[in-house]
């Protein structure tokens, strides 16, 4: 399956759903290319919910991480909402949990830009402990 991007913008913070496989390829080049373009608009503040991912090889984390580091040097951010068990577990292994900030809800995550709205951090360990029993590997 490819992947299908769909961009939203709510008060200048552009929203990026993605639903498929982010893996080298055309799906990477697209996500890069949309949030890149976002960027040169002006809107360096992105949120890419992940809920409907499938799967994310290194080049997906690889191009989660270009994306994060220009949003954060045209003076933004990128956080992460709605990850799957899986790819949660990848960003540990990869120690990305320390670069993203993660959110298990969009509001959350939207709030987060503004330092005056109060926000409900991710809790990883609740997650995880909430998710044991599953078998989806």
């Amino acid at each position: 399956m490819s992947l299908q991007l769909v961009r939203r913008e709510r008060d200048g913070v552009a929203i990026f759903e993605l639903k498929g496989r982010l893996v080298v390829g055309p799906s990477t080049t697209q996500f890069r290319d949309a949030v890149e373009q976002s960027i040169e608009r002006g809107e360096s503040k992105i949120i890419v919910n992940l809920r409907d991912i499938e799967y994310i090889d290194s080049t997906g984390l690889g191009a989660l991480v270009l994306c994060f580091t220009k949003a954060k040097k045209a003076g933004g951010g990128m956080k992460l909402v709605g990850l799957q068990k899986r790819d949660l577990e990848l960003l540990v292994l990869t120690k990305l949990t320390t670069v993203f900030d993660v959110y298990a809800e969009e509001d959350d995550a939207f709030n987060s830009f503004f330092p005056d709205r109060e926000i409900k951090r991710f809790d990883i360990l609740a997650f995880v402990k909430s998710h044991r029993d599953d078998d989806d590997y």
